[in-house]
């Protein structure tokens, strides 16, 4: 039997519905679903779904964002196109398996006995011999002998002319038709599995039981209810998250639009998160203890999670997906970064936000700081070479902040990879609502130049890197001396003192016309500097004014004598500022030169840095939280059953041959006691496996010799 691609041919009804009917029962359509299926899968695995909206206007733009979400790429599994392509794959394969599956039970079931001796010469496999014995015991012999080789026999006796013959029909390998009906079977029930596990359920509940996605925010326990699913709900897959010392009993569906709150017939309360490294700094292992509540009984029952190792309750399986913050308290001082003023206190939670009235002193415009994120533990590739002989995990961050905000010497020295310390990260919300994202660490570091610095990292939106600004860190290991330094820089009396300063100790008091002469170009290298009369501040500004005012040939000479003055300026402004605030002048050493040429540098990119104040971690005390992925999942078994049956089918199809051997016996002359006999032999495929079976069998049935 040859399984057609063709669908059901009815005789009844119109031309398009026997058409229609044809063509959805067609192997060939269900084929083409298939293949749409599999495009939209790779779709799906690659560009993330269920991400906020803003993610995917960031990552491809307005325009494209818009046209992927008008298409639902955004959650192709539920998408209705999808959903119905799924349907429609079904309901073909159904038809396609009820179609074919009787002709295939008819053709197992049939040994083909009837066929005529003169067909068994037009056959591929074909042999001819004489046997020294009846038709009628030839055939039994030869039926035993094919028996007790695995195949299934049938004798037929015909009358002929020269007497009565005897026909051996044969067969062996049915299991390759049955393989057929497995494998495709099998996709039946994966895409069922698929339908009850996806967002089906869900989908009927939005469209017949008024159930709509939650887009606001606030407590969950203020949701209402046709933002929420019953404990009843047959299938579900949501996220649930729960901090140390904690409980929590709704899980979180998202959905395009917003999110769905899901009821569980338990409460999952996190005793311990722990979690284990790499020495790249990624977890290795992350698990939690838990206690399941259950709500109808008040039975406790204690429960391990890990990842691939899920805790089961009521037939909701509970799976380790990830780890969060869970609210840690954070303190921080904050400390205005250009213009004089106060440095105050705040304290907040992870999670949660601080309002900041407007200060003069600090020059604040009533901000809002977001606390987004705490890492204890960040473990570094400090090398500028080590990129290729580290974990491809691990964070780069030497080459992170070479290539963003700031200028320095880069470095080859090789570098181990080590913890650098905390660093925690956060929003600053202003009235109109635009934030920024900033980043910081707690420590100084080294990055491989023997100067620690004090990294101060931010971005305009998500879809960007971090850019950093280094602080240089003081000789009592904070960023007090540099703030102190930039908050100078911005006073004029002091900036005026400085400049005085500078002049008098770099020229003879008996030449006045050169100290006034040092003094004013002195002041304006400053002045550029400080950008107090231009947009652009920094070195950045004293090259524009070289480019601007000094011919190309004296420019680089300029330059060198500009840039000296400006050392020698902020060298003095540095000690006003420690003078101001009561300390001992700085060292003329090594460490107060290196001390100043970062400072030179972070200076110079301090105008850049979008923020008018700097939040120091003084303190915190960590919170964990787990991620758990709720599941129940009925079409689960269904799945495995339509897996299980794929590769038993599969491997039917592909390694199982059908053969069917037919040998005719009749007596060579009437009454001579010699049989002429005729063999044949029929395969699903022509291999050599099939030609060396055959002379096997000539061999041995017909004691056919070469």
């Amino acid at each position: 039997m040859t399984v057609s691609t063709q669908g059901i041919e009815l005789h009844v009804g119109s031309r398009a519905w026997r058409a229609t009917v044809e063509l959805l029962s067609s192997m060939r359509f269900a084929i083409s679903l298939l293949t749409v299926i599999c495009i939209a899968s790779i779709i799906g695995t690659v560009l993330k779904q269920h991400e906020p909206v803003g993610n995917y206007v960031n990552q491809f733009g307005p325009f494209w964002a818009e046209v992927f979400q008008r298409a639902s790429l955004f959650n192709v599994y539920s998408a209705w196109w999808f959903l119905l392509i799924l349907a429609f794959l079904v309901v073909s394969t159904s038809l396609c398996v009820a179609r074919n599956t009787p002709k295939i039970l008819a053709d197992l079931r049939s040994y083909k006995e009837n066929i005529r001796e003169q067909s068994l010469k037009a056959f591929g496999h074909k042999a001819q011999a004489q046997l020294q014995e009846s038709p009628e015991a030839a055939a039994r012999r030869l039926g035993g002998l094919l028996a007790g080789g695995g195949w299934k026999v049938k004798l037929q006796s015909r009358e002929t002319c020269k007497g009565t013959g005897w026909m051996l029909a044969a067969k062996a390998g049915a299991a390759n038709k049955l393989g057929y009906i497995a494998a495709h079977s099998a996709i039946v029930l994966v895409c069922l599995g698929g339908l009850l596990d996806g967002d089906l359920v869900v989908r009927a509940q939005m469209l017949f039981a008024g159930k709509v996605p939650f887009k606001g925010g606030g407590m969950i326990a203020d949701v209402s209810a046709e933002h929420r699913l019953s404990e009843r709900n047959p299938t579900f897959r949501g996220n649930l998250m729960v901090a140390e010392g904690t409980q929590s009993s709704t899980a979180i569906l998202s959905q395009s639009d917003g999110i769905l709150l899901q009821e569980l017939p338990f409460a999952v309360e996190l005793k311990k998160f722990i979690v284990e490294y790499y020495s790249t700094g990624m977890p290795k292992l992350f698990a939690s203890d838990i206690v399941i509540h259950d709500k109808a009984t008040g039975e406790k029952i204690p429960a391990r999670v890990e990842v691939n190792h899920p805790a089961s309750y009521k037939g909701v399986e509970i799976y380790q997906s990830s780890f969060d913050d869970g609210g840690s308290a954070l303190k921080f001082k904050a400390q205005p970064l250009r213009a004089a003023g106060a440095a105050f206190d705040l304290q907040g939670i992870v999670g949660g936000s601080s309002a900041i009235a407007s200060r003069d002193s600090g020059n604040t415009d009533d901000l809002t700081v977001e606390y987004t994120g705490l890492r204890v533990i960040n473990v570094e590739n400090l090398s500028a070479d080590a990129g290729a002989k580290t974990d491809v995990r691990g964070v780069d961050l030497r080459s992170a902040v070479d290539a963003q905000l700031g200028a320095a010497n880069k470095h080859k020295e090789n570098k181990s990879l080590r913890n650098v310390g905390p660093s925690f990260s956060y929003k600053l919300r202003d009235n109109a609502g635009q934030a920024r994202e900033f980043n910081n660490y707690m420590l100084p570091v080294d990055l491989g130049d023997g100067t620690s610095v004090f990294l101060l990292g931010m971005r305009e939106s998500p879809a960007e890197p971090f850019r950093y600004l280094r602080v240089p860190a003081d000789a009592d290991g904070s960023m007090d001396g540099f703030l102190r330094l930039s908050r100078a820089l911005a006073d004029t009396d002091l900036r005026k003192e400085a400049v005085r300063r500078y002049a008098t100790k770099a020229i003879d008091s008996k030449r006045p016309d050169l100290v006034e002469q040092l003094a004013g170009s002195a002041n304006r290298a400053l002045t550029l500097f400080a950008g107090t009369d231009k947009s652009t501040a920094g070195l950045q500004a004293i090259s524009d004014f070289i480019e601007g005012n000094v011919p190309e040939t004296e420019r680089n000479k300029a330059g060198e004598v500009l840039v000296r003055i400006l050392n020698g300026v902020l060298y003095e402004l540095v000690q006003l500022s420690r003078e101001k605030a009561g300390l001992k002048p700085l060292p003329a050493d090594a460490a107060t030169q290196t001390f100043m040429t970062q400072a030179v540098l972070a200076l110079s990119d301090v105008p850049l840095y979008p923020a008018p104040f700097v939040l120091s971690l003084t303190d915190f005390t960590q919170v964990q939280a787990s991620v758990f992925q709720v599941a129940r999942a009925p079409g689960k078994t269904v799945v495995y059953l339509g897996c299980a049956l794929l590769i038993l089918g599969v491997f039917a199809m592909l390694y199982v041959r059908e053969r069917r051997l037919w040998i005719w016996l009749e007596p060579a002359e009437t009454g001579s006691g010699v049989t002429a006999a005729t063999m044949a032999l029929s395969t699903n495929r022509k291999t050599m496996d099939g030609d060396k079976e055959f002379d096997h069998l000539k061999r041995r049935l017909l004691a056919w010799k070469e």
